[in-house]
C-alpha cells in the first residue's frame, strides 16, 4: 500500500513553492501519493505582509532568494501591498480538485503568485488561470462569485487547525509522522523511509499470537 503525504500549505507561503518540487522528485523514486491540504496563514481578517516591512524584506534576502537560487528556482517577491488573502484561491481550489485538476491548480497558484507576479485574490486573475488549465471559465467564476465552495474551504481549514493541529507552511504529515520545513529532495527521503520502515516493523510485529474472548491465535 502506497504511503500517503499529506501537505499543508498555503499559496503565499514562498517555502511551500520551493519544497514542492523538491517533494515532487522523491515521490517519483517511492511508492507515494501526495495529498495538498489547505492552510491559510493569515486567514481573514488578519492583516497579510507588505512587501515594504523588514521582515519580508530580510526574509526574502537572508532565507528566500538564496534557496531559490539554491535550487535553480525563479521567484521574485510578489508586489501587492497588502498580500492577497487566499481563501478565494483555496475554495478555486476545492472546484479543480472536484473537477480532476486539483494539483495542476495547486502548482499554477504558486508560478502565478511567486514567479509571474499575479494577484490571486482577484477572481478575474483567478478565473483566467483555472481557464488556462482547461476548467470551465463560466463555472469557475460563478462558484467563486456565489462562494459554493466557502463551506467545503471551512471544513478543511477546521480540520487543519483543529484535528491535524497545523501550525506552520509548509508541514508535511508523512504517514503518521508530521514534519515542519523540509526542503529538500534529500530530507524528504529520508523522512519516507523511517516511516516505512516503521510501517514494516509494525506489520511484522502484527504476525505474532495473542488471546482472544474465543481463543488463542
Amino acid at each position: 500500500m502506497a504511503l500517503t503525504i499529506k501537505v499543508y500549505s498555503d499559496y503565499v507561503c514562498p517555502f511551500c513553492l520551493l519544497a514542492e518540487d523538491q517533494l515532487e522528485q522523491a515521490a517519483a523514486e517511492r511508492d507515494v501519493i501526495i495529498e495538498y491540504r489547505p492552510f491559510e496563514l493569515r486567514p481573514y481578517p488578519k492583516p497579510t505582509l507588505r512587501p515594504e516591512d523588514a521582515y519580508m524584506q530580510t526574509n526574502w534576502a537572508e532565507k528566500v532568494y538564496p534557496l531559490a537560487e539554491q535550487l535553480g528556482v525563479k521567484m521574485v517577491m510578489p508586489p501587492f501591498s497588502p498580500q492577497p488573502y487566499t481563501h478565494l484561491a483555496f475554495e478555486g481550489f476545492q472546484f479543480a480538485q472536484e473537477h480532476g485538476r486539483g494539483k495542476a491548480y495547486n502548482s499554477r497558484m504558486y508560478s502565478a503568485f511567486f514567479q509571474d507576479s499575479l494577484d490571486i485574490g482577484s477572481i478575474d486573475v483567478l478565473t483566467r488561470l483555472a481557464e488556462e488549465l482547461g476548467l470551465d471559465g463560466k463555472a469557475f467564476r460563478h462558484a467563486l462569485e456565489q462562494r459554493t465552495y466557502q463551506e467545503h474551504h471551512r471544513k478543511a481549514l477546521h480540520h487543519a487547525c483543529e484535528e491535524a493541529k497545523i501550525t506552520a507552511a509548509p508541514t508535511f504529515v508523512i504517514g503518521d509522522t508530521a514534519v515542519k520545513w523540509l526542503i529538500y529532495k534529500e530530507q524528504f527521503l529520508e523522512a519516507i523511509d523511517a516511516e516505512l520502515a516503521k510501517r514494516q516493523r509494525l506489520e511484522r510485529w502484527s504476525e505474532g499470537v495473542s488471546c482472544h474472548a474465543d481463543g488463542c491465535y
